[in-house]
């Protein structure tokens, strides 16, 4: 499967974004899907997980309550949207898709597929 991650910009702190990643297959009810990122001299870290069919979450202690994952497998696409967007929230965002698994990990070795990354930076 093929991911193209979009949705990425800048926004002043507090304001909200939308992350989109739209797979290239019509079963992407097959796979879980996982939100990841990574700031600049940091590395790659589990941003917001979905199980293949959305109905089990999980997110980073640190975007909990701002952040949702959520998808629409009829339009083989999972969504980011973050809200009250901190600085600190400044990163390349990646999508991955993990066929085997159905539930997200946060481990980001247990996908097999990634996005090309989409930058979001948020200024204060």
């Amino acid at each position: 499967v093929q991911l193209q991650a979009s949705g990425g910009g800048l926004v002043q702190a507090g304001g909200s974004l939308t992350l989109s990643c739209a797979a290239s297959e019509r079963t992407f009810s097959n796979y879980a899907a996982g939100w990841f990122r990574q700031a600049p001299g940091k590395e790659r870290e589990f941003v917001a997980g979905a199980s293949r069919s959305g109905g089990t979450t999980e997110y980073a202690n640190s975007v909990k309550g701002r952040f949702t994952i959520a998808r629409d497998n009829a339009k083989n696409t999972v969504y980011l949207h973050m809200n009250t967007l901190k600085p600190e929230d400044t990163a390349v965002y990646y999508c991955a898709a993990d066929r085997i698994n159905i539930f997200a990990n946060r481990n980001g070795e247990r996908y097999q597929y990634w996005g090309q990354g989409t930058q979001v930076t948020v200024s204060s």
